[in-house]
């Protein structure tokens, strides 16, 4: 008699990579292969390539940081939900220099980006206000969890 293996539990997140052409706005592009999956929450787990120009906003200011020039996109990291995504990157100039911060809209590919993404089935991201911060904060609904309060 042979006994069955078990069967692996479900799958709680699915693998997604993607590489990204020249001229493409980084994180619209992510937005919408998430989107394009039909999924509503993922986290982006690594992201490496090229940009130019890069927009970031640093640490406690309003207004984004513009690098019109080439850089090199060392990390990527950071959530995807519906309606917002909040990702951080590091970036370096001709000269080594490192900046980091909020990634935003207008960071364009210059030659690639290479991005592994981790998709949430049937789970719920979402940018929500929060009182406490001032900012739109990540709101997490599971599959089968109570709503939060």
């Amino acid at each position: 008699m042979h006994d069955e293996p078990p069967a692996p539990p479900a799958a709680t997140t699915i693998p997604l990579a993607l590489r990204l052409q020249p001229g493409q706005d980084l994180r619209r592009a992510l937005e919408a292969a998430v989107a394009a999956q039909g999924m509503q929450a993922a986290f982006v787990v690594a992201g490496i390539g090229s940009l130019g120009p890069a927009r970031i906003r640093l640490a406690g200011a309003q207004a984004e940081r513009v690098i019109d020039a080439d850089c090199e996109l060392l990390t990527l990291s950071g959530s995807l939900a519906a309606n917002g995504s909040h990702l951080h990157l590091s970036v370096s100039d001709e000269r080594g220099d490192v900046i980091g911060g909020h990634a935003g809209y207008g960071c364009i590919v210059r030659t690639t980006a290479e991005v592994l993404l981790a998709l949430l089935p049937g789970w719920q991201f979402s940018r929500e206000p929060d009182a406490a911060t001032g900012w739109a904060e990540l709101v997490v609904r599971r599959p089968g969890a109570e709503p939060p309060p």
